[in-house]
């Protein structure tokens, strides 16, 4: 079943919750990479954790249609773009590729808020 079958999930739904699990999924690979470099690396670690979590969570929020999904959102988007931030100060492929899907992430779930 594609998620288009989901009957209240509207576009920018839909987008977000891809963006999450592309998120999610960006944050462990930068985590894991990012564990095997100094101790500068502890808050890029640190902060991609809590993002794959929350995205995560916040997809399956939007899946189930919870109440709470808006809310999430905000706090989401908030993270990512901090995250995406600190990722942006290593010149490590894992933490570029990961701060543009947080990026991406971040914009959709405004989006969704907006629609």
């Amino acid at each position: 079943m594609a998620l288009t079958q989901i009957d209240h999930l509207t576009d920018e739904m839909a987008e977000c919750t891809d963006n999450c699990f592309e998120a999610a999924q960006a944050c462990e690979w930068c985590a894991d990479e990012c564990l095997d470099h100094d101790e500068e690396m502890a808050r890029c670690v640190r902060l991609c954790r809590d993002v794959a979590d929350l995205t995560t969570l916040h997809a399956r929020f939007m899946a189930r249609n919870s109440a709470y999904h808006d809310g999430l959102a905000e706090m989401c988007a908030d993270a990512c773009e901090e995250c995406a931030d600190e990722c942006e100060q290593f010149d490590h492929e894992h933490c570029q590729v990961c701060a543009d899907v947080l990026h991406e992430c971040a914009e959709s779930c405004r989006n969704m808020i907006s629609a």
